[in-house]
């Protein structure tokens, strides 16, 4: 038997991921100018709270370079702001502002309605299986 790329697991779910994500990347990148790695730095501040940059690596799983080109980025749109942390003046904690708040919650709307423009036509149960399996390979 010869291995087939298109049927190894990892490939299939990077490609699918890349088809499901494009048109929302296209929304946020038109209305906001952000890149992937700052949407979801600026979804990780709108949905969690405050937390620090190494939080974010850690929770969503990115590489910290990344993250900290995110912050910049988003920090010079003003969608978000740092503070030191008294006890650890090399730490900072990152917070979403009024305006990064306005963007996460339009953001937030379009993804949503994104995500059930995916499943249409996917019967109910279809989705709820599709999102367990997804769930149980991400280990989350």
């Amino acid at each position: 038997m010869s291995f087939d790329l298109t049927d190894f697991l990892p490939y299939l779910l990077n490609q699918a991921a890349e088809a499901a994500s494009l048109d929302f990347q296209r929304e946020y990148k038109a209305r906001y100018g952000m890149l992937r790695t700052e949407w979801r730095v600026l979804f990780h501040l709108g949905r969690y709270g405050d937390m620090s940059a190494r939080d974010i690596v850690e929770r969503a799983m990115i590489h910290k370079t990344k993250v900290s080109r995110a912050v910049a980025a988003l920090e010079e749109r003003r969608f978000l702001v740092r503070s030191e942390v008294e006890e650890d003046r090399r730490r900072e904690v990152l917070s979403i502002t009024p305006a990064g708040r306005e963007a996460f919650g339009e953001l937030t709307a379009l993804a949503e309605a994104h995500d059930a423009a995916l499943l249409r036509g996917v019967s109910e149960a279809d989705a709820a299986v599709v999102r367990r399996v997804l769930r149980q390979i991400a280990g989350l």
